[in-house]
């Protein structure tokens, strides 16, 4: 019976624990969507109390998660009538830590460091020894990316309190775990746990894509807009989904996996070992290795050098290309007729070039979507590099640091 009663009290104080971490990360949230906002407008957010709302922000001051901002004195010519102390707002405080978030591409590796606000502090890019390396090495990479990254500041990697990292493949986020990624020969690896071994501080790791579209949410296109795709073109393809506000990433982590839906039974080699995939038409290697079969006496080498050959008129690079816009045009109908999405982001450096979101490939798309008397989605290009992948990884990193910041901040604090 004591024994009993022993687990009925440990199990109400966990649960009376997880509800104030979980109050805590509310308040941060709305801080740093407000940028700055008074405590009776951070209960009208989160629906708390004044009261609750006093004794949360004052744990986080304590802690100095946040600081005070005291308004600066009126200059208008009329004497305010408000009477007592004016009105002191919040927000966080970029000194309290420094994140940073990593690219990984194909040939490069980006790395952002951010404050604890999510202002850039500096960003830096490191050549990849090689596309793909064993586990060991790429930690090892990793870490000399980051540590050049410091040194470019003025830093040292040891003041860094998160790392978020970005990287294309089958990615399980929540156990930080890689079932495969184009950047490692290895399968099935325990990637974080083997980048904790690497850096000083923790390390947290998603499908790019996905860390795409918590960078549109945050920063980009699907800023104030809580139920988006995000379609990421580069080397591979990817997709984001996000959903009430939340990224959807599926039982096992790997959902949306829009790069490897199938098009064509028996198609064209993936970089996944699979036959068919859409990337296997549309991504960068695709591409170039089409051109290449069929002109062997001029290997390409970049998928710019084919796009001028194909605006000039060649007629082989434009086939590659015509090819390449019908079966996005078929991915992108799938899409809409499975999600009917109400916004759809192209993302990515590669949407410079039109072949992916030509009016031919846009009309294409819209003739094969089960046609109803209402409008489309909306469907957008935000044509940027990898400075904005990095920072989602980085946003991403913070979003973690805060949770682990909150559940270590003293009960009676």
């Amino acid at each position: 019976m004591r024994g009993e009663t022993v687990l009925a009290l440990t199990e109400k104080s966990n649960h009376n624990s997880d509800q104030r971490e979980a109050g805590r990360l509310q308040v941060l949230d709305v801080i740093r969507a407000a940028g700055t906002i008074a405590r009776i407008d951070i209960a009208k957010a989160t629906g708390f109390s004044p009261a609750t709302v006093t004794v949360i922000t004052s744990q986080l001051l304590e802690t100095g998660l946040i600081e005070e901002i005291t308004p600066e004195p009126s200059t208008d010519a009329k004497p305010s009538t408000r009477r007592g102390r004016p009105r002191v707002a919040l927000r966080l405080r970029g000194k309290a830590h420094l994140i940073a978030g990593l690219k990984v591409a194909h040939n490069m590796v980006s790395v952002l460091i951010l404050d604890f606000e999510g202002k850039d502090v500096l960003s830096h890019e490191m050549p990849l020894p090689e596309p793909r390396m064993a586990t060991p090495h790429f930690c090892d990479t990793m870490y000399e990316a980051v540590n050049q990254a410091c040194a470019k500041g003025g830093l040292s990697i040891n003041d860094l309190s998160g790392i978020g990292v970005a990287l294309a493949g089958l990615v399980d986020a929540k156990r930080r775990f890689i079932y495969w990624s184009s950047s490692l020969t290895d399968r099935n690896v325990n990637l974080g746990a083997a980048l904790d071994a690497a850096m000083p501080c923790p390390v947290f790791l998603d499908n790019d894509a996905n860390l795409v579209a918590k960078a549109e949410h945050l920063f980009g296109e699907g800023r104030n807009i809580d139920d988006f795709i995000v379609v990421t073109i580069e080397h591979g393809v990817g997709m984001g989904i996000v959903i009430d506000g939340e990224i959807y990433r599926g039982t096992r982590g790997c959902g949306a996996e829009f790069g490897h839906t199938k098009v064509q039974l028996e198609g064209a080699l993936c970089q996944c070992g699979q036959r068919g995939c859409l990337e296997a038409y549309v991504g960068n290697y695709a591409l170039l290795r089409e051109a290449n079969i069929m002109d062997r006496e001029t290997p390409l080498t970049d998928v710019p050098t084919l796009f001028k050959r194909a605006q000039s008129g060649d007629t082989m690079a434009r086939s590659i290309f015509d090819r390449a816009g019908r079966m996005f045009a078929m991915g992108l109908a799938n899409l809409v007729n499975i999600f009917d999405p109400k916004l759809i982001i192209l993302a990515g450096e590669r949407l410079s070039f039109d072949y992916l979101h030509a009016d031919t490939v846009l009309e294409s798309m819209r003739q094969s979507v089960v046609q109803v008397d209402a409008p489309l989605p909306d469907v957008r290009v935000h044509a940027w590099g990898d400075h904005m992948w990095a920072k989602g990884a980085a946003a991403y990193a913070i979003e973690q640091v805060s949770a682990l910041s909150v559940r270590e901040v003293p009960v009676d604090a």
